[in-house]
């Protein structure tokens, strides 16, 4: 069933112009948003941060208010892989933020309330994010500043509609099972609401469009808009909205693999089975460690990082950015040693378009495994010959002929905690000769049951819902 709120997602989807903000402007307004908030940004020894503090015996590193987040150490013992035990550092952040658009009609369209927002690890410093992008300690003024523009919208729900409300995960490599809440309200198309010049409405289609090009949508808005399911339908309704939004019978195949509910290769109790077969087949141990013991790292420099520079390190840096909520501060950020790759195979299997899922195992996981995009490398060197474990699949997207990439663009990680890294996401199309039959850890699943999962929360990892948000049917 399609829903009517799910056809309005539908219909702003291929809205690719709007009379209320031009795509073809984008770039000068960020950069009046760039000139009027004036940002200088720094890298600082870790020891040297303002209001953060090495613990004296774990090494760990925290805010002296113990708000916020802290990097600390961890050791990992797991039956996944060819690496059964490794320590690393990772992210505590034990809250849950919000990330959420408001939309609303205006001229017959649903429209998205979009922010130009600087973040310090943000590359080209302003980044398109979502209407809010606030952690607990933003929005509760733990840093004693203002508070975020539209919180109430989101907080006290009872003027808007709710579209979409979700718990999702943040990136499992990086974080200890940290999750944030993906929400979607819609207020009344009457309703006006005077808007900060750093905010513009931009419909669906605009906002597929935008992600073509690299490093512009924000990581945060990027895993809100994945959360847009269009409901499903028969192939009667698939049919009509065939006849409605397409000319060519070739055309529409994405669109009537995200309709398809219940309709693929595998059904959805063999998929879930498959994944709890999973969780209890692999284990999955995260022991705390302080920093200053944890194994093969350590403070360099004045960064935190592994002894042979592989993976990614931790870096200190001060930030000074007018408009912001706080305009000054330091802090600690992760930063990858390599650009990563991540990447769907897709397959039309029977008539319907089907993605190649990873079931993967990560040491921040809440549960163990999540699905994650057919490859992702993000914590090692991808390229051939270079990296230390093998990746399945791995060719089959870097020998992709030009015709078979469907999606192929540079997206940055979360501005706030990862300092410029970008890593690039692709979908490829592969034919016929390609094996239907996959390795155990492996699934073909249409767009519409990634759908399905993502309603569940903490199904989907951070890099398939990113590559998801950059599906356009047109």
């Amino acid at each position: 069933m399609i829903r009517p709120w799910q056809l309005e997602f539908l219909r702003s989807a291929f809205v690719m112009e709007s009379d209320v903000s031009d795509i073809a402007d984008v770039d000068i307004w960020i950069e009046e948003i760039r000139s009027e908030n004036e940002a200088t940004i720094r890298q600082k020894p870790i020891a040297d941060l303002d209001k953060w503090k090495l613990e004296p015996l774990s090494g760990n590193l925290s805010h002296v208010t113990g708000r916020f987040f802290t990097i600390e150490g961890i050791t990992v013992r797991t039956n996944w892989g060819s690496v059964a035990e490794w320590d690393q550092p990772i992210i505590r952040q034990p809250e849950v933020g919000i990330l959420g658009f408001i939309v609303k009609k205006i001229a017959g369209q649903l429209h998205f309330l979009v922010q130009a927002k600087i973040e310090p690890g943000n590359i080209n410093l302003v980044q398109l994010s979502p209407t809010l992008q606030a952690t607990k300690s933003n929005y509760t003024q733990a840093h004693m500043g203002t508070k975020p523009a539209f919180l109430e919208l989101f907080t006290k729900t009872a003027s808007s509609h709710i579209l979409v409300d979700q718990l999702q995960s943040e990136q499992g490599a990086r974080f200890l099972s940290k999750r944030n809440r993906n929400i979607i309200v819609e207020i009344d198309e009457d309703r006006g609401i005077e808007l900060p010049t750093n905010f513009r409405w931009f419909t669906l289609g605009q906002l597929k469009k935008l992600l073509r090009r690299d490093n512009l949508i924000n990581m945060d808005s990027r895993t809100v808009l994945s959360s847009i399911s269009y409901g499903t339908g028969t192939q009667d309704v698939a049919d009509v909205l065939k006849i409605l939004f397409f000319e060519n019978e070739s055309d529409g195949k994405l669109l009537i693999s995200a309709l398809k509910g219940d309709q693929g290769y595998r059904d959805f109790n063999y998929i879930l089975s498959w994944i709890t077969a999973l969780k209890t087949q692999y284990e999955l141990e995260v022991r705390p460690k302080g920093l200053s013991a944890v194994r093969e790292w350590g403070y360099y420099d004045g960064e935190y990082r592994r002894f042979d520079g592989r993976f990614f390190k931790v870096i200190g840096v001060s930030a000074q950015v007018r408009g912001r909520e706080v305009s000054a501060w330091d802090q600690p950020m992760v930063q990858p040693t390599q650009s990563g790759l991540i990447a769907f195979l897709l397959k039309e299997i029977d008539g319907v378009i089907h993605f190649l899922v990873q079931a993967k195992l990560e040491p921040g996981n809440f549960d163990i495994i999540e699905l994650a995009p057919t490859v992702q490398c993000l914590t090692g060197d991808f390229r051939s010959g270079k990296s230390e474990y093998y990746v399945p699949y791995l060719e089959e997207v870097l020998s992709a002929p030009s015709d078979a990439v469907l999606f192929d663009a540079h997206q940055s990680e979360e501005g706030g905690r990862f300092f410029q890294e970008s890593n690039r996401s692709m979908l490829v199309l592969v034919d016929e000769r390609f094996d239907v039959s996959v390795h155990g850890n492996y699934c073909w699943m249409t767009l519409g049951q990634l759908y399905r999962f993502m309603e569940f929360n903490n199904y989907l990892n951070m890099a398939a819902r990113s590559l998801i948000s950059c599906i356009s049917f047109v």
